[in-house]
């Protein structure tokens, strides 16, 4: 049987092309999908595998008080639970190549302590959080943040650069500084449809797994890595 999958915030951008992800993609199907209008308290029953989210919120916080099945949800501008009732994944971001661009800048840095770390990242001019939730997760626990303070740069501190302009969909850019040399690492988005794609997989994969608070670094192969912050549960 194909695989049940609730959509919640369907109305969205991003709901919106999720459900095109799913109508496309053989062996999953839409158990139902609800918006502003149409809560999902409102609608769902225990019909839905998995639960996908892209909402708001508010909107995050009332499903997963309600939830009875594994959720999958990419909604930022705030903090998931540390250890949800249901297994969740959540993501900033669901681009497969963003969780391997975590893991580069993750090794780059462990190679190169000494050396400074600034993130350069481009969104549209729709975008609400600055620095993108992306951006925040490339660089968490490598260092403090430094949000634009005047004065020198402190030891370890990391510099975070937020650009917002015309219709680009996510530009993400990591610079190591050191004497004589300077490495980048960068991800570029083109589509968002490989978001939803991102979001259907990790839909997939966290079925059957046990309650506890999941990232998109846990769908790679291997899975998480030395300080992702996963609290998931074995």
């Amino acid at each position: 049987m194909p695989l049940r999958i609730g959509v919640h915030g369907a109305t969205g951008r991003m709901g919106r092309l999720v459900c095109e992800e799913i109508a496309a993609t053989q062996g999953v199907e839409i158990a139902w999908a609800s918006g502003r209008a149409l809560p999902y308290f409102e609608l769902a029953g225990d019909d839905a595998d998995v639960v996908i989210d892209f909402s708001t919120p508010e909107g995050f916080a009332r499903l997963l008080a309600h939830a009875t099945c594994p959720v999958v949800s990419g909604t930022t501008g705030m903090t998931p639970p540390s250890r949800p009732s249901v297994p969740l994944l959540h993501a900033p971001n669901f681009s497969l190549g963003v969780a391997v661009l975590r893991r580069l800048v993750f090794q780059a840095r462990e190679a190169l302590p000494d050396y400074d770390l600034e993130l350069v990242e481009l969104h549209h001019n729709q975008k609400r959080d600055a620095p993108s939730g992306t951006a925040l997760r490339l660089l968490e626990a490598l260092g403090p943040v430094r949000n634009g303070h005047d004065g020198l740069r402190v030891a370890g501190e990391v510099g975070v650069h937020a650009v917002r302009g015309g219709d680009i969909v996510g530009e993400h850019t990591v610079y190591l500084c050191g004497p004589g040399e300077r490495l980048e690492l960068g991800h570029v988005a083109t589509h968002r449809g490989l978001f939803a794609a991102g979001a259907v997989r990790a839909a997939r994969w966290i079925v059957g797994k046990p309650a506890g608070l999941y990232g998109i670094e846990d769908v790679l192969t291997p899975p998480a890595i030395p300080g992702s912050g996963c609290t998931s549960v074995r």
